[in-house]
Parts: structure tokens; C-alpha cells; sequence
């Protein structure tokens, strides 16, 4: 019975690694893919292992395995360290017989292990990525990240501030211009007046959570959510002079990578949930206050309709051409 291995941060996963995996799953009995891991790694080693876990789960052929990389000394040069390495594989995986790779270690680590090495597409040419160019720019490489790492990648804005100064609007027109989704104020599911309870606002709160959390799975690229859970507590704040518990727990749920707070200077438009309007400058500021409090970065968003498209467009592209 031939077993092979191969290894790798997989940080994260991403195509390439997937068709290194079935070339050597296609000449091999079993398999063993290795994920090393260090306490400097970026991404968290118990999310790339559910990654690969569930990817791999249809081939009972291939073994996932999780290994502290304490075997290798940065110090030393290749020809040194893959001794060091090799004396590992042969200790941990001592069934091993073959192992696959890109990189160009494998020459050393084949001579100083005594196992075959089989190369899969050294030059890259059939899957043009690697991790360390996901990592520094997810939107350029997203068709090489697999469906299940994308959520961790999606760049999440939350639109922010008080009534009536376009953020549904706004989510809705940025969705289209980003073939993505938008996340829409579930508040306005669950209500038809201002007359409800400290329970409503608790019910909203998870329905948000939930709503953005589910958004993310299907996502293209970036995700625009039309109010967050600090949201959720300035009304509570507001209607109820108490925010439950809950709403700061939840709110922990969900990160947001940007913020844009988005100015008054636009015509109140009433509806039969907007009773705030003679309150505008008070309620911006207990906006910009909130997240000063919680030291959130944030941009104010002014100007007519079409200038807050345009700057949201504007700062939506910086934010897709920056490091995860």
C-alpha cells in the first residue's frame, strides 16, 4: 500500500492546493495532508483545519492531521533545515513513502528523507495563486479562494448613523454596483410602529446578527449591511433608557471592516417607524460618539445622493485592493 504526504501552512486553502491534493490522491492509496502550525499564524489553525476537514470529506482515501511546526529553524539555511524536517516526517508519518509538492525544499528534503518527490506544477502555471497573495489581496485572487474559506475573506461595511439619511438606499445601489448582496435593517421586519417592546429589540438584535452572518456565506467579494447591533442599542438606549446584555454579546459576533457614517445633510423623509427628526444632530452625535467610545475607526459620508454613492464607491474600492 502506497501512502503519501502532503503539507503546508494552507493559509488558507485555496485552489491550487486542491489540485496539488487529487494529483497526488489519484497516485497514492492513502493520504496524508499535514497542516503545520505556529503561534504566528494569521489565520487561526483550528478555522483552517475545518476548512480543509470539509473540503476533503468526500475522499476516505485522505487523512487531515494538524502538527505544531517545532521542527523548523529559521536560522538555518535549506540545505540544513530540511534535515531537520525530514527527521520529523519519518518519526511522525512513518508509513509514508512518497510526498507531493511545488516548492522548491522537496529537492533537499527528498535526499535527506529517502522518499520519493513527486512535483506538481513547480511553476504554477495551471493554478496562478498562493496563499501569501490571497492574503494581501482576497478580491483580485476570490476565484481561487474556495466557497467555503470566502466568508472569512468578504469585506464587511456597515452603513451607519441616524434616520433618514439614505443607508437602504445607499446598500442597495452598492450591492448592484458589486454583484454582491446587501444585509437590510431586519428592525423593519419585525415592526410596522413605534410600539413595541425591550423583547422586540431582542428578537431584532439575533435576526440581525443572524441575517449578516448568513449574508457573508454568498457574499462576492464585500458585503454592505444596512444598520449593526450598535444600532440596535442607541434605539434601545433611546426608547427603553436600557440596552440588554445581549445586544453586547451579539454585537461581538460580527466584525466589520469599515464603518461609514453617514451625515445629515439630506432632507428628513418621515415613515411610520421615523420619529426622530427633531432630534438629527443629537442623534449623529450619539452615533459618532458610540463608536469614538469604542475606538472603531469610521468615515463621515456627506453631500447629495449621488456624492455619497460616489464616496462609498470610492472608499468600497480601497477597501477590496487592501490586505485581508
Amino acid at each position: 500500500m502506497k501512502t503519501g504526504l502532503v503539507f503546508g501552512k494552507f493559509m488558507p486553502v485555496h485552489q491550487g492546493h486542491l489540485a496539488l491534493i487529487e494529483f497526488a490522491r489519484r497516485q497514492c492509496d492513502q493520504l496524508i495532508v499535514s497542516m503545520t502550525v505556529t503561534p504566528d499564524d494569521v489565520i487561526s489553525p483550528d478555522l483552517r483545519l475545518r476548512w480543509l476537514t470539509e473540503l476533503l470529506a468526500p475522499y476516505p482515501s485522505i487523512e487531515v492531521v494538524a502538527e505544531p511546526d517545532d521542527f523548523h529553524d529559521p536560522t538555518l539555511p535549506l540545505w540544513e533545515a530540511t534535515k531537520l524536517w525530514a527527521a520529523f516526517i519519518k518519526r511522525r508519518f512513518p508509513a509514508v513513502s512518497i510526498f507531493f509538492s511545488s516548492e522548491s525544499y522537496a529537492i533537499p528534503l527528498a535526499h535527506h528523507s529517502g522518499l520519493t518527490h513527486v512535483a506538481f506544477d513547480p511553476p504554477r502555471q495551471q493554478v496562478p495563486v498562493s496563499a501569501t497573495l490571497i492574503r494581501q489581496q482576497p478580491a483580485q485572487y476570490w476565484s481561487y479562494i474556495p466557497e467555503v474559506v470566502r466568508p472569512y475573506f468578504v469585506k464587511k461595511v456597515c452603513l451607519f448613523g441616524p434616520e433618514s439619511v439614505g443607508k437602504t438606499t445607499l446598500a442597495q445601489q452598492l450591492a448592484t454596483a458589486y454583484q454582491t448582496i446587501f444585509v437590510p435593517e431586519m428592525a423593519r421586519q419585525f415592526l410596522s410602529s413605534n410600539q413595541f417592546t425591550v423583547d422586540d429589540i431582542i428578537r431584532i438584535g439575533y435576526a440581525q446578527t443572524k441575517a449578516v452572518q448568513t449574508a457573508e456565506r454568498v457574499a462576492n467579494r464585500i458585503l454592505f449591511c444596512d444598520t449593526d447591533l450598535i444600532t440596535t442599542q442607541i434605539y434601545s438606549e433611546i426608547y427603553f433608557q436600557h440596552v440588554p446584555p445581549i445586544l453586547y454579546d451579539l454585537e461581538q459576533q460580527v466584525h466589520y471592516d469599515h464603518y461609514m457614517l453617514l451625515d445629515i445633510n439630506v432632507p428628513w423623509v418621515a415613515d411610520m417607524l421615523r420619529d426622530q427628526g427633531h432630534r438629527r444632530p443629537e442623534m449623529l452625535s450619539r452615533f459618532r460618539e458610540a463608536l469614538e467610545r469604542r475606538k472603531i475607526g469610521y468615515e463621515l459620508i456627506g453631500g447629495g445622493y449621488g456624492e455619497r454613492l460616489a464616496a462609498c464607491k470610492k472608499s468600497s474600492e480601497l477597501l477590496l485592493a487592501s490586505p485581508m
